[in-house]
């Protein structure tokens, strides 16, 4: 007896085309950012004299021996520590800082807030100020001094934005809460509303912690002594010692990428909730 094929299932087997186009479109996307990085990859394993034939073609050998003279030979090690001395410390004060600001402006309580808030929204838009940041540094005495160029990054409107909208979304009844309960206000934002707050806060540290990490005007300006360099400025220290040897300086970046990457993952399972809410409410 033949199988008699019904209507459903002739319809559960036609192929979803823009399921598939979707899904060709994603993987274009994909291909299209993951590429450099790939490319970037594919020269850090080259030897100079092959990179120098064809800059193009795939790696025929595994020449991991850059990645040891990238760590060794150019004094890398001291460029991450200082790096990552710039990048903890100035997140998390700016993350501290940007709370205690965030919360009363949310909140309400403290006169003009949406003006304020309007303010931090604009100061996205406008272009840094590096002539009188320049002047302020220098006259501080904090030239050319790590202190002074951690103060550099104490400010960033987008972490504001995003944590005032993102507070506006919790209960408001936890303040009235708290007040009865004779729950101070330091004690009760460190208590209750940084906990409540983890999926915004992970999405502001990662966005304040890689512009930190991969900004290469500000320790330009303002660092000259070798011994303060982050790796960024480092680098441009490192292409110097090594002429065009660019397999070299290759597996220098991919290296440079390792921190961020570590933490891009492990804070990834709050970032898009914290985009979302801290972007589009209020």
């Amino acid at each position: 007896m033949s199988a008699i094929t019904s209507p459903k299932t002739s319809t559960n087997r036609r192929i979803n085309w823009g399921r598939v186009l979707s899904y060709a479109v994603l993987i274009l996307l994909a291909v299209i950012y993951l590429g450099p990085l790939l490319m970037l990859f594919n020269t850090s394993l080259k030897t100079m004299p092959s990179f120098m034939k064809d800059a193009t073609s795939f790696a025929t050998e595994l020449n991991f021996k850059n990645f040891v003279d990238a760590w060794t030979k150019a004094n890398f090690p001291k460029y991450i520590l200082n790096s990552l001395l710039y990048t903890v410390s100035a997140t998390a004060i700016y993350i501290l800082t940007a709370i205690f600001v965030a919360f009363p402006i949310a909140r309400g309580y403290i006169k003009h807030s949406g003006v304020v808030l309007t303010m931090f929204v604009i100061a996205l838009f406008l272009p840094p100020a590096l002539i009188p940041q320049f002047q302020l540094i220098l006259h501080l005495g904090l030239y050319n001094n790590p202190i002074g160029y951690i103060m550099l990054f104490l400010v960033n409107p987008i972490g504001i934005v995003i944590l005032v909208n993102y507070i506006k979304t919790l209960p408001k009844e936890l303040d009235e809460a708290a007040a009865l309960d004779g729950c101070g206000y330091f004690r009760f934002v460190w208590s209750v509303v940084i906990p409540l707050s983890k999926p915004a806060i992970a999405t502001v540290v990662v966005l304040h912690a890689i512009g930190i990490w991969n900004e290469i005007i500000a320790p330009t300006i303002y660092l000259t002594n070798k011994d303060y360099y982050p790796i960024t400025r480092g680098l441009i220290v490192f292409q110097g010692v090594y002429g065009s040897n660019w397999p070299t300086l290759a597996a220098a970046v991919l290296m440079l990428t390792f921190p961020m990457l570590i933490l891009f993952i492990f804070l990834q399972r709050y970032i898009i909730s914290g985009l979302t809410q801290g972007s589009v409410k209020g």
